[in-house]
């Protein structure tokens, strides 16, 4: 069943639980009445309805999407093969999931360096996704192949503090002003490992349900926010 007929069905039985809701006060009221009359005079009973059917899938959700956290943790956290700009070996993980293209992730990055700076023992992994628009995978496979040249901090730093769009030749441009050999680079972008570590990504991503960029999580726990300071009191309490 796909999305759109399981909401379609959810619906549907919404709808039949609040007639039959309906019908069970019209019979248990002396009064003659139908549904129709009881829904006029009272359709805050629909509302209340759908509002409580609402808040139940946000919290089924939300429960689903902590399980597949807590069984997906050690690809969450240590998958070799992705980025750390933080102590590799912090005690207290911070996942971030972003996009190279993405202003959200951009207007976060610099709590995510003030984060990094002030907190030696956290570990910051840095999950690349590419989907806001078409240069976002081209500076992922950079990133990631930048990574096989000890130097995938400096890319996601450069491309973060570029004050300018992000272009395929200002991607190449940043490379070279880091240090990184762009022949090699460019060869290592289109290798098996980076194509493998984005589709891993993008497949965790959907996994535990994460919805939009920047999404992070510390320790386990979905933190949805771009105030540092937010961010700063989640780590204070996981220490």
């Amino acid at each position: 069943m796909n999305k759109i007929n399981a909401v379609y069905t959810s619906l549907v039985a919404l709808v039949v639980a609040v007639i039959a809701l309906v019908m069970c006060l019209v019979c248990c009221n002396k009064k003659s009445a139908n549904v129709e009359e009881v829904l006029n005079e009272k359709p805050e009973l629909v509302i209340n309805a759908m509002q409580n059917y609402e808040q139940k899938m946000r919290e089924d959700a939300q429960k689903k999407a902590q399980q597949m956290i807590e069984e997906n943790s050690e690809a969450l956290n240590n998958n070799p093969n992705d980025g750390v700009i933080a102590n590799p070996d912090g005690k207290i993980v911070l996942v971030e999931f972003f996009d190279f293209s993405c202003g959200y992730c951009h207007r976060i990055y610099p709590a995510i360096k003030a984060i990094a700076a002030k907190n030696p023992d956290v570990k910051v992994v840095a999950k690349s996704l590419t989907f806001v628009s078409p240069v976002s995978s081209y500076a992922a496979k950079a990133a990631l192949a930048a990574k096989n040249q000890g130097k995938y901090a400096e890319m996601y730093t450069a491309m973060f503090e570029n004050k300018g769009p992000l272009t395929e030749a200002k991607i190449d441009e940043l490379a070279v002003a880091n240090g990184l050999d762009l022949e090699k680079l460019k060869a290592d972008m289109n290798s098996d490992l980076v194509k493998n570590t984005l589709n891993e990504t993008s497949e965790l991503a959907g996994k535990i349900q994460v919805n939009g960029v920047p999404t992070l999580v510390l320790n386990g726990k979905v933190v949805q926010t771009l105030d540092e300071a937010v961010i700063q009191k989640e780590i204070d309490a996981a220490k």
